[in-house]
């Protein structure tokens, strides 16, 4: 005779029934379903709640799983969409808004979960430990998407305040585009350029050239095109102080209605002057104010370098002769975590040095930023860092286009970049104020070429001194730079860091007794060099 076993009554499944369940049972139940909830959400109704619920929700994880697999395939192939996705103005907006949307489901899933869960019935010591699970598990859920959907937001807003310019496409196969340091302070009438560089981009490669147009460049040449060649038809040429950096200024204050609609007219004229001089096409620019700068420093929590020399950090300004009161302080050689202020000082300090001392400061400050500014930095940091930003720099890049631009810059990274300096040590010191813009187009178009790989460096065209510098960093180093470090041309090694030439050791207060006795001599020879620096 066979025996007959009654079917398990599905009012006595503890899954969907815990209320028979030893408390045991329905502690484990509790944990099982939050712990479903976070890994597959759905999963939790459709074994212990409402499958309709369950369907909807099932159907919405495998939708995002397929999409989050798509976009790491797209990702994998081609990496300027998915920057494009996160910084163009529109599909940045439909990504918040799609986060924000599946936080605030996912949070609504868990919530469901935890009446599934019917925390009466837990034992009494088990019901803080189930809801402090369901805060954590929410938290790495929903607060994560949440907090992903800020930090787009932030940056969404910094990038609409940086950014706002049409957009670009490329000339003669390259992207160009003008970096201006800017010079504005409350004892300066406008905004002078401290530096201009133009930095080339291969538009498939990313591979990059640098070209750095001194200060004190004389009789820019503004294309025919440019609303300043009716002002100026045979360039910049109204005397020694219409120097390039003066431009800006001028154009500003006497000119603007040469363009109308447009953000910045100095900035714009300052690129066209960059345009004929170099006899490129320049397309976009790129402003930092320096004296904002040290804002992102302090945002990022500092920069190290190892500086390679004594560099003052200059008093008031006593005259127009560029004489001084005696330094507020002094930046000593050796590794060093400077904040904000004392980065830029390092950075913008031109006593006792040579401009060449300063650029190649200003580069090893540049780098160090870019080796510090790593994703633990920039999550941590982010909303100070894209704050500061909006302080720090403007630009009419377009901002559709800044996710393939970035792109390419990733790409440039990992090659070689090749610069020219018009002026030393590409051209002798007297060329800025007598340039020959033949000789300038020559070399121009030689370095492109170099930069395009279809050309070999060519010391007659580049005056034997154009280097390419490994490892893409692009920056313009002057002179041939051992790895990592950055050094004027020709600058002796520093060997007066310890003792002085007057057999003296070095100290800030022997230096500011130098100072007040008048012995430039022996600070000139302390500070020769002191361009010396190495990113940390």
């Amino acid at each position: 005779m066979a025996l007959h076993i009654p079917a398990r009554s599905h009012q006595t499944d503890p899954i969907r029934h815990p209320e028979g369940a030893s408390p045991g049972v329905r502690t484990r139940r509790a944990f099982t379903l939050l712990v479903l909830t976070l890994l597959v959400p759905g999963t939790a109704q459709l074994i212990a709640g409402s499958r309709r619920l369950a369907r909807r929700a099932l159907a919405v994880t495998a939708t995002v799983w397929a999409l989050a697999l798509l976009l790491l395939v797209v990702g994998l192939i081609n990496r300027g969409a998915i920057l494009t996705l996160v910084t163009h103005p529109v599909l940045s907006l439909v990504l918040i808004v799609v986060l924000l949307v599946l936080a605030v489901c996912w949070a609504g899933l868990f919530l469901n979960t935890l009446r599934l869960i019917r925390v009466p019935l837990l034992a009494q010591r088990m019901r803080p430990a189930v809801i402090l699970a369901l805060v954590v598990a929410m938290v790495l859920s929903s607060g994560s998407l949440a907090y992903g959907a800020y930090l787009i937001g932030v940056g969404r807003g910094a990038i609409g305040t940086i950014f706002g310019g049409p957009a670009i496409s490329p000339v003669d196969g390259r992207y160009n585009f003008m970096v201006m340091g800017g010079d504005a302070g409350a004892d300066r009438v406008g905004r002078r350029p401290d530096s201009l560089s133009i930095i080339s981009v291969d538009a498939n490669t990313g591979r990059t050239a640098l070209i750095s147009i001194p200060r004190n460049l004389q009789n820019a040449q503004f294309p025919a095109d440019s609303p300043m060649h009716k002002i100026y038809p045979d360039g910049y040429n109204c005397g020694n102080d219409c120097l390039i950096n003066a431009i800006n200024t001028e154009v500003n204050q006497k000119y603007k209605d040469l363009y109308p609609g447009v953000d910045d007219p100095g900035a714009q004229a300052t690129l066209e002057a960059a345009s004929g001089t170099l006899g490129i096409k320049v397309q976009a620019y790129v402003v930092v104010d320096m004296a904002g700068f040290q804002q992102l420093i302090d945002a990022m929590g500092g920069i190290r370098i190892k500086a390679g020399g004594w560099v003052p950090m200059s008093g008031a300004s006593l005259d127009n002769t560029g004489t001084h009161a005696l330094p507020v302080g002094w930046i000593a050689p050796g590794e060093q975590k400077l904040d904000g202020f004392h980065a830029l000082w390092y950075g913008r300090s031109r006593e006792f040095a040579s401009d060449y001392d300063r650029v190649a400061r200003q580069q090893c400050i540049e780098q160090a930023m870019i080796n510090q500014l790593n994703p633990a930095t920039l999550l941590s940091k982010f909303q100070d860092i894209a704050g500061a930003g909006t302080k720090v720099v403007e630009s009419n890049i377009s901002s559709e286009q800044l996710g393939s631009f970035v792109d390419l810059a990733l790409k440039g990274k990992s090659q070689p970049t090749t610069r020219l300096v018009i002026g030393p040590p590409d051209f002798d010191a007297s060329f800025p104020t007598y340039p020959d813009f033949n000789a300038i187009h020559a070399k121009v178009q030689d370095t492109l070429k170099q930069a395009s790989g279809s050309a070999s460096p060519s010391p007659k065209a580049l005056g034997g001194t154009t280097s390419v510098l490994g490892g893409g960093a692009g920056l313009a180093v002057p002179g041939a730079i051992p790895a990592g470090q950055y050094a004027p041309a020709g600058a002796p090694a520093n060997q007066y860091n310890d003792v002085g030439p007057d057999g003296v050791k070095v100290t800030p207060q022997h230096l500011n007794d130098l100072f007040n006795a008048g012995r430039n001599d022996l600070l000139d020879a302390i500070m020769s060099g002191n361009g010396e620096c190495t990113p940390l």
